[in-house]
């Protein structure tokens, strides 16, 4: 399976100048736990929830601050092309908990560890369907034998 299948798309971008109070805000909006910094169509960096309550809020910052001053400039990125496998060893070998995923450079999604747990899911559900099925429609405990 690839990024692409897994991936959060579009992203949800905000330009360096923004505020703190308007990423919040486009975070809640969208229902997003990180905004993409994104200035000219190129990458910059990655503001989370948690940037904006320990590094902004937290930090002494205003709401009015711009999220340049608290966004993480270093995003570990995938593309949409690869197999989910790099991801996971990408979110293993980084301890992040979101990647950017770049097409040619370009932003085109985020893959989150949620986005991964989500797979696991319906993975598992995929599994679990017939084995439910089959429990459900056979009485539990030992067969019960019929007199002849």
């Amino acid at each position: 399976m690839k990024v692409a299948e897994v991936m959060t798309a579009p992203p949800v971008c905000v330009a360096p100048h923004v505020t703190l109070a308007e990423a919040a805000r486009r975070m809640a909006e969208h229902g997003v736990g990180s905004v993409l910094v994104v200035d000219g169509g190129t990458l910059r960096g990655i503001v989370t929830d948690r940037d904006l309550a320990v590094r902004g809020l937290g930090g002494g910052l205003s709401s009015r601050a711009r999220v340049d001053e608290v966004m993480s400039s270093q995003v570990v990125s995938v593309e949409p092309a690869d197999d989910l496998q790099r991801a996971y060893l990408m979110f293993r070998r980084t301890g992040v908990r979101r990647l950017a995923v770049l097409d040619g450079g370009r932003v085109v999604g985020v893959l989150t560890v949620d986005d991964l747990f989500l797979d696991v899911f319906r993975r598992l559900a995929d599994l679990l369907g017939p084995v439910a099925f089959s429990v459900l429609h056979e009485p539990p405990g030992p067969p019960v034998e019929t007199g002849a």
